[in-house]
């Protein structure tokens, strides 16, 4: 059996172990005082409580340069996601850069969302286009949005949305270098 400590997790996650063992109870006991966590059992619970214990299908809307990019990254699988589809309003056109995945047109949407019981979607169009993409998610079923668009868009309160404006977290890292 393989464990590890309290003290040793919440170094790797920068907390103390005391929030990190409070943190912990709240899905359950499975540490035992003196030995630490079962790392297995440990890795299972998270992924249980994350939904990633299988690979969760997730959509791309925007295949231009940053779409493209997207598509190419690996990491999401490491993490438990699968982009399976990806849509653009022209999916014909030329790209400098091959995909694997075919590009559908957004008319396609809806039946993809729910024949694959898709929950989240990545948007990476252009801000114009960025709401109205939002409502034909929520309307097809998606209840999370990455959004890469610099856009803010509206979704009901049922609907999660994480923006991320790459402009705005290079402001971030330039205020913070030039402190």
């Amino acid at each position: 059996m393989s464990t590890v400590s309290s003290q040793a997790l919440a170094i790797a996650a920068g907390v103390k172990s005391t929030q990190l063992r409070k943190d912990l109870t709240y899905f359950g006991q499975f540490g035992t005082r003196g030995l630490g966590y079962d790392v297995e059992q440990l890795a299972r619970m998270i992924s249980d409580l994350l939904g990633t214990n299988r690979l969760q299908p997730v959509i791309l809307v925007g295949v231009g340069n940053l779409g493209t990019a997207l598509l190419s990254y690996r990491g999401f699988e490491q993490e438990g996601f699968e982009i399976i589809a990806a849509f653009d309003a022209d999916p014909a056109r030329h790209r400098d850069r091959a995909t694997t995945l075919p590009i559908h047109p957004m008319e396609r949407l809806a039946r993809v969302v729910e024949e694959h019981s898709v929950r989240m979607a990545i948007i990476s169009v252009p801000a114009t286009a960025a709401q109205e993409v939002a409502n034909q998610l929520v309307e097809a079923g998606i209840s999370g949005i990455l959004n890469f668009s610099p856009a803010m868009i509206t979704v009901p309160d049922t609907v999660t949305v994480n923006s991320v404006n790459l402009a705005i977290e290079l402001e971030n890292l330039s205020y913070f270098i030039h402190q």
